[in-house]
């Protein structure tokens, strides 16, 4: 449900999407899954391998393949993966949890100095006001 649209890698970074799937239980109850899905540069190390034609091995000779360095290396192609954060509630605050996730990303992009384990638990021992304030 985190992709709808599948898991595919892309050429290009895409921009962080945020959506919201409510899955219902078998006794009715909804719960609130908050997605933020972004995209990650990956290195493809399964780039396309080119072998050399049977004529170029007759004739023991090498032929370059274009994008080939002189190492004899090909470069790995750069893609993009997806990954999804998702915050499963059964409390219907989407901006929350948008917020939420769209701090934990943060974190995890900018590789800031705080552990996301903490932060996890700084965000879950927060204390949530009832709705209409102190009564």
């Amino acid at each position: 449900f985190c992709q709808p649209g599948g898991w595919q890698l892309s050429k290009e970074r895409k921009q962080p999407t945020f959506f919201v799937v409510v899955l219902t239980d078998i006794d009715s109850e909804r719960h609130y899954c908050s997605c933020l899905t972004f995209y990650e540069a990956e290195i493809n190390l399964q780039v396309k391998s080119f072998t050399m034609s049977s004529q170029n091995a007759e004739k023991g000779g090498t032929k370059e393949i274009e994008g080939e360095e002189e190492s004899g290396l090909i470069p790995p192609a750069e893609v993009f993966a997806p990954k999804s954060l998702v915050l499963v509630s059964r409390l219907d605050y989407p901006e929350i949890f948008r917020a939420c996730l769209g701090l934990i990303y943060t974190v995890y992009v900018d590789s800031l100095n705080v552990s996301l384990e903490t932060l996890i638990a700084n965000l879950c021992s927060c204390l949530v006001p009832a709705s209409g304030g102190s009564q």
